[in-house]
């Protein structure tokens, strides 16, 4: 159901202060309710006859609660089946009039979204079929069985690759029993245990109004935005925002995790809790990070590892903020020989950023390097509209966008070193291995 030919572009350097100083131009970004309770983001882009909607839920993977896959599977499921079509009518619909519909999860977030030209017959046959997956799916037992297996497959395919492995060993040790722990695709034994009912109560009870938000990005203008924002969610109840999610445990002591994998690699992760969306730290720690381990070839740890030592190909760390912290992690694969090696000095990089911070030189490079090429991250429709989803979703200000560079352009070192020494503890970090074995029995090791 592609539309990639019909894929707009909507030229955004005017979100910016750019590097010169110079104040542009930024286009305003409209908010409302709907009636019964989702938040409304408009941006309105007249340039083509294209429309960018995306409505995301407080209904990630963080909800499955005894069955981890509920939410990923609920969203594949969408589209199997919704008020009077089955899977291939819905697919017909929307592929005859080039509409491009998608829906996901990740661990905070459940979303949907569409593509649509804006001229007649082709948004309102679009919209219709949205209105109907969101309000009327119908989940068939049929397709839910079909779908199973497929993510089964998934799921065992990825036993198969170390990185898949470490990641979610990774995050069951930093989370513990907290709802991040698990990973959004589920665990075999929660996918199979998951039931129509399932499905259907986690539907009725996290898609509602008052749980969503609704971000539009196209040729409308105001009016026509609130008319297409009731219309795809209007026939849902008003229902009730989800619960706040628990609070992040921060780490009491270090850990180590190492899995025997049959392979000559050694896929390496080692991190802690890091920061939320929000963040009142978060401009400090995104651009240290990316002199830290963030820029590639350039960043600290490339050099040390890669370019000093030749220990792995490919070494990075970065920050995923969520709505509770979100992980801070670091991460290569190295061959097994060299691991221990290659683990040492990333932790010696790491806890020498953290006492010296970055040299003037580095910030300078870092700052033009990110705001340089932000206006390329949010060139089209596309990325202008996932933005919006998360600046509501977040509740971050609407002038996120539009103080991107200045705030990049206001962090100093002291502030990186500050932030760092504050919210990073080398001696509080989960390490987790990969590999180095010939069999694929899990051994866990623990130590302070």
């Amino acid at each position: 159901m592609s539309v990639d030919r019909f894929r707009p572009r909507l030229w955004l350097g005017a979100l910016l202060l750019c590097a010169a100083g110079l104040v542009q131009a930024t286009p305003e970004i409209q908010t409302w309710e709907t009636d019964n309770g989702a938040r409304v983001l408009f941006v309105a882009a007249p340039g083509l006859p294209m429309v960018d909607l995306r409505v995301v839920f407080d209904a990630g993977s963080a909800r499955d609660g005894a069955r981890p896959g509920l939410a990923s599977l609920t969203a594949a499921m969408l589209a199997q089946g919704a008020g009077e079509w089955d899977a291939d009518t819905i697919a017909t619909r929307l592929e005859g009039v080039g509409a491009e519909f998608g829906s996901g999860v990740d661990r905070d977030i459940f979303s949907v979204s569409l593509r649509s030209l804006t001229r007649e017959p082709a948004l309102d046959t679009a919209l219709d079929t949205l209105t109907a997956l969101l309000a009327a799916p119908r989940f068939p037992a049929v397709d839910l069985e079909r779908v199973r297996e497929n993510r089964l497959v998934a799921l065992r395919q990825q036993q198969e690759s170390p990185r898949t492995q470490a990641s979610r060993a990774f995050y069951r040790a930093i989370y513990g029993d907290h709802p991040y722990a698990e990973d959004p695709s589920g665990t075999a034994e929660g996918v199979s245990a998951i039931t129509r009912d399932d499905l259907v109560a986690f539907h009725q009870r996290y898609l509602v109004g008052a749980n969503a938000v609704v971000a539009i990005v196209g040729a409308l203008d105001r009016a026509g935005a609130e008319r297409l924002a009731e219309r795809v969610v209007g026939a849902l109840p008003r229902g009730a925002a989800a619960p706040a999610l628990p609070e992040v445990a921060a780490l009491e002591q270090a850990a180590q995790r190492h899995i025997a994998f049959p392979s000559s690699q050694t896929a390496v992760l080692a991190g802690q809790p890091g920061m939320r969306r929000g963040d009142p730290d978060y401009f400090a720690l995104y651009v240290g990070n990316h002199i830290l381990g963030g820029s590639g070839l350039v960043s600290q740890l490339m050099h040390e590892v890669r370019e000093q030592r030749g220990l792995s190909y490919s070494v990075y760390s970065y920050f995923l903020p969520l709505d509770r912290p979100g992980p801070f992690l670091m991460g290569l694969q190295t061959r097994n020989d060299q691991a221990e090696q290659a683990i040492a000095v990333m932790r010696e990089t790491l806890e020498r950023f953290i006492a010296a911070g970055p040299t003037e030189g580095e910030l300078d490079a870092a700052r033009r390097n990110i705001t340089g090429g932000f206006p390329l991250r949010i060139d089209s429709n596309g990325d202008i509209v996932q933005y919006l989803a998360m600046i509501g979703f977040y509740d971050l200000p609407l002038d996120h966008l539009a103080r991107f560079a200045e705030r990049v352009e206001a962090v100093d070192a002291a502030q990186i070193r500050d932030a760092f020494a504050r919210r990073v503890d080398p001696e509080r970090m989960v390490l987790v291995q990969v590999g180095g074995g010939s069999g694929q029995t899990a051994r866990a090791d623990e130590a302070e």
